[in-house]
């Protein structure tokens, strides 16, 4: 009998904590959207010197893609939420001080671009994917046909070469150079181990050391993030002398950085990104920072796009 009580004892404790468990849950769930309802304001992170998808502009102002997409988030949580008026607070975050600012409500989203890895889906959310990002490669218009179809490719397009791989023949020998603690650096190490090429690696601590080093000739190309590329390429003096090849040797796509647990504002700011990539419009607000999309760029954010 005393161990019958005991077990009813247990039972329900155990109910009611499950109960209290799902009440907080429910309460994280709308707490975004509810604390912007009542106070009118949505406060959005950025990183003052992530270029181009996050900076500070020379009004001091936030500026850059994810910005731009997180401008057209806000629009949508006005109409979304019928407000009036809608505050957007501005608060400007270091790396390591993103992570704290998402999970203590310092801001509501971050307007940056992160990887979407499992490890970091342990700590944060993410939204839908903003760009399709990995590792790309910028060399000189000037560079050996045979080189640019092989890094195009993966192979030149005619075989010329009577001994050995086409591919491997063209890669030997050559300087390439990545960004230094990236996965461009590890990727590229790992592609001239494994295929045992005599080639040399040389990082470089930034994207403008390796475009200069492109344009010099010192290193035939450079490996870095995509998009970072293509924004390095674009601002370099020598933006006409170089070209962004548009293969991903690795896919990593970023998004926006979210609390976890809120599935109503996630569900928010997913629904106005799907509403942007499917607008007329997209295209020229992608143009600004990465110059005019190819066709598997326009693909990738149409397949990206959530329906209703």
């Amino acid at each position: 009998m005393q161990q019958k009580k005991r077990f009813k004892t247990l039972l329900t404790a155990s109910i009611l904590a499950g109960a209290a468990a799902s009440m907080a849950l429910s309460s994280a769930e709308a707490q975004t959207l509810d604390r912007i309802k009542t106070s009118s304001s949505l406060k959005l992170g950025y990183e003052p010197d992530a270029r181009p998808f996050s900076f500070k502009t020379e009004q001091a102002a936030p500026g850059g893609y994810a910005v731009a997409l997180c401008g057209k988030i806000a629009d949508s949580l006005k109409t979304a939420l019928n407000l009036p008026q809608l505050n957007v607070e501005w608060v400007p975050l270091t790396d390591k001080g993103r992570e704290p600012a998402i999970k203590d409500g310092t801001v509501d989203l971050v307007c940056g671009a992160e990887p979407i890895t499992l490890t970091r889906r342990a700590e944060v959310s993410f939204s839908l994917p903003i760009f399709p990002s990995g590792t790309g490669v910028v060399l000189s218009k000037s560079a050996p046909l045979a080189l640019t179809e092989v890094l195009a490719y993966g192979q030149p397009t005619s075989r010329p070469i009577w001994r050995g791989s086409p591919a491997r023949t063209i890669l030997e020998h050559k300087t390439f150079s990545s960004i230094a603690g990236t996965t461009s650096e590890r990727w590229l190490a790992d592609r001239i181990k494994t295929f045992q090429l005599a080639a040399t690696s040389v990082p470089v601590e930034s994207y403008a050391i390796g475009i200069e080093r492109v344009v010099d000739g010192s290193s035939a190309a450079l490996f870095g993030d995509m998009p970072l590329l293509m924004d390095a390429a674009a601002r370099s003096d020598n933006a006409g002398n170089l070209v962004v090849l548009r293969r991903h040797f690795t896919y990593e796509p970023l998004g926006l950085e979210l609390a976890r647990g809120d599935e109503d504002f996630r569900l928010a700011v997913d629904r106005a990104l799907s509403q942007t990539y499917a607008s007329a419009d997209f295209v020229d607000l992608f143009t600004t920072w990465f110059g005019v999309p190819d066709e598997a760029i326009v693909t990738f954010f149409r397949q990206t796009a959530l329906p209703e």
